[in-house]
């Protein structure tokens, strides 16, 4: 039977009760289903997931994207965030995979620089270190309702420019080659997403500029609506354990990874990604 204890006060969930390997019954999945809508972050604690068996319960929430050239699992339906290199070793610092981890650590949205952005996250702890690597998820949606009215008036009905080459740029200039660049040009985002719980803030690392104003004056307002929405009362820390599989919705939370001890310790997390419906824009 499934059962769902809060976490945080205002969002997030603890689901106990089911075990994902195999077929859901559908009232067990309308409850989780509920929740996810409602909690914005559900935990699922000891789910021994092979890829097979997430990829077939993420599909239940709906089809998933393939992961994008240059990222490990390109082509399918799952990506690799790893510091393992292909031999078994731990990636020297200055590999793409390790850099790329490095943009994790900043807040965002996956595929907000993608034209239909992502729905849903669900990711799941392989192998863990032993302190360190936590991921930390901002609900925005909850930072909206206790937005002062002055920026929410500043926010609302702005179109923001997400930028995949400006932002893995930041981290690293190689970080990001030509062809991935011609792959993702920047994107047009609502900066406010309406849901049936709530409008929610639509922003992150991704979130270059913000169309009408100047370069300066738009990141301006991005920088401080961040600030307001991840503050310590707005954010949960989830402490990995080994075979937690995490869900969230991209949505209504940012999030972040923590850093570890990446040159000494593993770390080996795999991610499925459930597609938007449609662009945060009307055409």
């Amino acid at each position: 039977m499934v059962q769902i204890r809060p976490l945080h006060p205002l969002f997030a969930g603890e689901v106990t009760g089911v075990d994902l390997r195999r077929p859901l019954p559908e009232t067990d999945f309308a409850a989780i289903r509920e929740a996810f809508e409602r909690l914005s972050v559900l935990v699922f604690p000891d789910q021994s997931l092979d890829d097979e068996a997430q990829i077939a319960f993420s599909r239940r929430l709906g089809p998933l994207e393939a992961t994008r050239a240059g990222a490990a699992g390109a082509g399918s339906p799952v990506i690799v965030l790893s510091n393992i290199g292909p031999d078994g070793a731990i990636a020297p610092p200055t590999d793409k995979q390790a850099l790329n981890n490095r943009a994790n650590r900043h807040w965002h949205h996956d595929s907000s620089f993608k034209p239909v952005p992502a729905r849903a996250s669900l990711l799941h702890a392989r192998e863990i270190p032993g302190a360190g690597g936590d991921t930390e998820f901002a609900s925005t949606r909850a930072a909206w309702a206790e937005l002062p009215p002055d920026l929410q008036r500043a926010a609302r009905g702005r179109v923001a420019l997400h930028d995949f080459g400006w932002s893995r740029s930041r981290v690293a200039p190689e970080l990001v080659s030509e062809q991935e660049r011609a792959d993702w040009p920047p994107v047009r985002q609502a900066a406010v997403l309406d849901g049936p719980h709530g409008p929610a803030l639509y922003l992150g690392a991704h979130a270059r500029s913000i169309e009408g104003m100047d370069e300066a004056e738009g990141h301006a307002l991005i920088e401080r609506l961040m600030a307001h929405a991840t503050q310590p009362r707005f954010v949960h820390a989830h402490r990995w354990r080994p075979h937690d599989l995490v869900l969230w919705d991209n949505r209504a939370v940012l999030h972040r990874a923590t850093p570890f001890a990446n040159t000494t310790e593993r770390r080996h997390m795999v991610r499925t990604t459930v597609a938007g419906e449609g662009p945060t824009l009307a055409a």
